[in-house]
């Protein structure tokens, strides 16, 4: 991808390091999340439009958090950044303003730019809704970190915390995605944020909110579906993502196949079978290889938002 000497997001934070002695016992137990009240409406999920950023949805993605929770402790944080000086203190958080060489400051410095390719995508499809896009905060840590959700832990893997409209992200995940996984490549790794973006923008467009309505409501099986639903919208924004930044050559040859190498690594049928296990695709909670790679292509050939509902529509109550 190319990325180097563009614009970089001024939405970059820094989390800072949780002192385990000092933190309270809430901290410490991983994410944990509020539920909405309400029932369950069966038909077509209905998406209120509009500007102002929805404080409502309270519902929890985590991005590859059950292949982390399976594989916890065999992540492994590096060690080789340092920034300068030239950062704003804010609340948990430090503004980041510029990054030195090195191969973390590196891939931090491209998620800067990343997250600004989204935001100027997304701001360009809320206006053809005649709404306005509220941008996330992107939350760089390492090892881990506080978030509205909870402690944000380097073996969860990159998640959105919908409380506080943040991604958070340790980029060491980018080293297990390649080596590990084999979903490697610069735009592999975009596709993770333009990935966690679409639950942000899921949120923007109230679907968080009315999805984690169904908490209370149905099985475990049955919430499983609709899990599986809102994370491949999540898969199909990121290839809406992918069109947009090939329109405007910032894509290298190959790129798009990088996305689809990680959509099929991440699957969660080769979770499972990583993991020693049978597929069952009655505990998906993100989507099997090729519906991920199924979801991505959609996006990137439909690349609207009206179509991202077709996840939805072929849920089978």
């Amino acid at each position: 991808m190319k990325w180097e000497n563009r614009e970089r997001s001024s939405n970059v934070k820094r989390g800072q390091p949780i002192n385990n002695r000092s933190s309270s016992n809430r901290y410490n137990t991983g994410p944990s999340y509020r539920r909405g009240g309400g029932g369950y409406r069966r038909g077509p999920i209905f998406i209120p439009m509009g500007g102002g950023r929805r404080r409502g949805g309270l519902g929890s993605i985590i991005f590859l958090f059950i292949l982390f929770f399976i594989m916890r402790g065999l992540f492994s944080v590096g060690s080789d950044v340092g920034y300068n000086d030239n950062v704003t203190h804010n609340n948990n958080t430090e503004v980041v303003t510029e990054a030195p060489a090195g191969s973390r400051a590196r891939l931090e410095d491209f998620m800067a730019v990343v997250l600004k390719d989204t935001e100027d995508v997304w701001h360009e499809k809320f206006a053809e809704q005649g709404a306005t896009y509220n941008e996330p905060d992107l939350i760089l840590f390492q090892g881990n970190t506080r978030s509205a959700c909870g402690v944000a832990n380097s073996n969860m893997g990159p998640f959105y915390c919908p409380i506080d409209q943040s991604i958070y992200v340790d980029v060491d995940f980018y080293n297990e995605l390649t080596n590990r996984f084999g979903g490697g490549g610069d735009f592999a790794f975009a596709y993770v944020l333009a990935h966690e973006v679409g639950h942000h923008v899921q949120n923007e467009l109230g679907i968080l909110g009315q999805t984690n309505k169904l908490r209370q409501t149905l099985s475990k099986k049955e919430y499983n579906k609709i899990s599986v639903a809102q994370e491949l919208q999540a898969d199909y924004f990121a290839g809406l993502f992918a069109y947009y930044v090939e329109e405007k050559d910032y894509l290298d040859p190959g790129d798009i196949e990088e996305a689809m190498n990680a959509a099929a690594a991440i699957g969660d049928d080769r979770i499972q079978e990583m993991s020693g296990r049978s597929v069952n695709v009655d505990n998906f909670t993100h989507g099997s290889s090729e519906q991920r790679q199924e979801a991505f292509e959609l996006g990137y050939k439909y690349h609207d938002i009206d179509h991202s509902m077709v996840f939805f529509d072929r849920l089978d109550y």
